[in-house]
């Protein structure tokens, strides 16, 4: 079956590093006149943060989640030379070739807790999912959320599914409870089982093979223990089906 691919962008201008994160992503425009925030293949987390941010973006988009738009951008290395930051131009120099984009949200916030109101159903959709995908990372000293026109986007799944890291031990370690006492979105609230029993019944073995065949072929190569591209498609998208009927019975720290 064909699924729906990421659209592919080919970036025609370097604009600047964003230096709020440890990967050092970029600002860059591209032949579609679009602006986009570029996670490089070649930063230090390698090529699984960026399997992770397209399986963990799609799959939160396709659940109604609000999430910048990814594209794959392919990136000539020749666009950092005029760049005066000895380490950006290594960086690029390292990631010629396919990339990941997305929209650059122009006028976007920092999510700050203190500052904005979500609705316990929408917190509880949040917190449902990152406790789906294992999120680590969307704690209140660093929430990864962006306020956006009056809405909360999510942004920034690079440190998900940390079984990935350890193929041999996946199912032990998806198998485990997520914490949410220090996530962000806790002080609203988050209704849980409300978004439990509105998202799970959506996480299918269908929508997984659709989320999981965006992944470009070149981030799965050479996985060991892992014959094909698809095959490793398939164990990305197993833990997550097992974990969507009943994560929700293993969250600690929910209100």
């Amino acid at each position: 079956m064909a699924w729906e691919v990421l659209k592919e962008v080919v970036a025609t201008r370097y604009v600047t590093p964003l230096r709020e994160g440890g990967s050092l992503p970029g600002l860059v425009e591209a032949d579609d006149l679009g602006t986009y925030v570029l996670k490089f293949t070649g930063a230090g987390q390698g090529r699984k943060t960026l399997v992770a941010e397209v399986v963990c973006g799609e799959l939160a988009r396709r659940l109604g989640l609000r999430v910048p738009r990814l594209v794959t951008v392919d990136l000539d290395p020749v666009l950092g030379l005029g760049e005066p930051d000895q380490q950006v131009q290594e960086l690029l120099k390292a990631s010629g070739g396919i990339n990941l984009g997305m929209d650059f949200l122009s006028g976007a916030l920092g999510f700050d807790p203190l500052a904005f109101e979500v609705s316990a159903e929408e917190a509880g959709r949040v917190v449902w999912f990152d406790a789906l995908v294992n999120n680590v990372d969307r704690s209140w000293r660093n929430p990864n959320l962006l306020w956006w026109r009056g809405e909360v986007w999510l942004v920034d799944h690079g440190a998900t599914m940390i079984w990935h890291h350890n193929w041999p031990g996946a199912e032990t370690s998806a198998a485990r409870p997520y914490d949410t006492s220090d996530h962000a979105l806790a002080r609203f609230t988050p209704d849980i089982r409300a978004a439990a029993a509105a998202l799970a019944p959506l996480v299918t073995e269908e929508l997984l093979a659709e989320v999981t065949a965006e992944i470009p072929d070149v981030w799965l190569l050479g996985e060991p223990g892992f014959a094909t591209p698809d095959d490793l498609r398939r164990a990305y998208a197993e833990p997550l089906l097992a974990r969507a009927a009943t994560i929700h019975e293993r969250v600690k720290g929910d209100r």
